[in-house]
């Protein structure tokens, strides 16, 4: 892995692109679609080098983890809740994972945490400031 994996940190939402067109493409329910515009995710990062612990906190007390090791099977939970299995790598100094109907990148640009989920040609980009 590159040096500037650095993804320590709690990182507050700040904003995003396509958010619509890629939760409808990937058939999140209205209510769920409803519940996460722009809604302000705190992601909590812990990195002990390719050991992650990955957890989002939504408004209103619900959180989300996902635990895993880069190179290794894990399992992980998708934004709809559903639970898989997948093996995140690093390219390029970015974490990569093939959920069921996206591919997610998660990296660390000008000290903010940039997120990036594709499917079937829509890209959905979130952008979350550091705050701790």
């Amino acid at each position: 892995p590159k040096g500037n994996m650095a993804f320590t940190g709690k990182y507050e939402f700040e904003g995003d692109e396509n958010y619509d067109e890629f939760v409808k493409k990937i058939g999140l329910p209205n209510e769920k679609i409803e519940m996460g515009r722009n809604c302000k995710i705190v992601t909590e990062v812990v990195q002990n080098g390719n050991d992650f612990t990955w957890t989002q906190h939504f408004p209103g007390g619900r959180t989300t983890t996902n635990k895993f090791t880069v190179g290794s099977e894990a399992e992980m939970e998708t934004m709809g809740g559903k639970k898989f299995t997948a093996t995140v790598k690093i390219e390029d100094g970015k974490l990569v994972a093939e959920f069921p109907n996206y591919r997610h990148t998660a990296e660390i640009s000008g000290g903010k945490l940039v997120e990036i989920s594709t499917s079937s040609g829509v890209v959905y980009k979130r952008t979350s400031k550091k705050i701790a």
